[in-house]
């Protein structure tokens, strides 16, 4: 089981969260939901602020987004105009039997109980339909990106997805990995924004805050590959894994 004051510790940061994080590439979209009908009927589970949403939109597809967090509901509803997000968890999707072509959960997988959530995902699925959970994981083969993870406290949830995640269980066939690098322009007091919609940070006290933010800007002002900059290219790996319904 995951902490459900860290899990649900978003909402707080809803419209920063939605303006800073990243989004996903469309190559990925469109490799996780490849052999399906297009337009198909997506759920979004643990939808957030829409990013996954909007993408899956913009391509064309239906979608359908669950978020348990009224504050992060709020927020897509806001930055989605005619979209409204269902109350629900992965542990329970608001949506009848057979009812979707794939459910893909994006930046969000990590935090389901995931026993009771693919018993639940195969539920609204129809046979043959997708589940694909999707991350955008920075790329720690970069040195500075790997110092600040370091000292943000970022390695604590997703990690290595590809062994931690391997398996959805009885009603899927083994998973597939797809994996698309991009990257995002942000400037020094962006990058840190979006470092304060972690939920380390969200959750931490005063102090670690203040330490965390310290390292951050000794981090900024002494790496020769950040010293100096107006904006960072910071470098991500999307990391899809797909497995079909019975």
């Amino acid at each position: 089981m995951t902490d459900p004051t860290a899990a649900l510790s978003f909402g707080a940061a809803a419209a920063e969260y939605d303006r800073f994080r990243p989004r996903y590439p469309e190559a990925a979209l469109r490799w996780a939901l490849d052999g399906l009908p297009a337009p198909a009927r997506v759920v979004d589970l643990g939808a957030g602020t829409g990013i996954l949403t909007r993408g899956l939109t913009a391509l064309g597809h239906h979608v359908v987004p669950v978020e348990p967090d009224p504050g992060m509901r709020a927020q897509l509803a806001a930055a989605t105009p005619g979209t409204t997000a269902l109350a629900g968890s992965a542990e329970s999707v608001p949506l009848p039997d057979g009812d979707a072509d794939a459910v893909l959960a994006g930046q969000a997988y990590h935090w389901f109980d995931r026993e009771r959530a693919h018993a639940e995902v195969a539920r609204v699925l129809r046979p043959g339909g997708t589940f694909a959970p999707v991350w955008n994981v920075r790329d720690e083969r970069v040195g500075w990106v790997a110092e600040l993870t370091r000292i943000a406290h970022l390695d604590h949830k997703a990690g290595d997805v590809v062994d931690r995640y391997a398996d959805f269980g009885p009603a899927f066939i083994p998973v597939q990995v797809g994996e698309f690098d991009h990257a995002t322009t942000l400037t020094p007091g962006e990058l840190v924004a979006m470092l304060h919609t972690r939920s380390y940070w969200l959750t931490a006290t005063p102090a670690e805050r203040a330490r965390v933010d310290g390292g951050l800007a000794d981090l900024f002002a002494t790496h020769p590959e950040l010293a100096g900059r107006d904006t960072v290219e910071l470098p991500y790996r999307t990391i899809v894994l797909r497995a079909r319904r019975y």
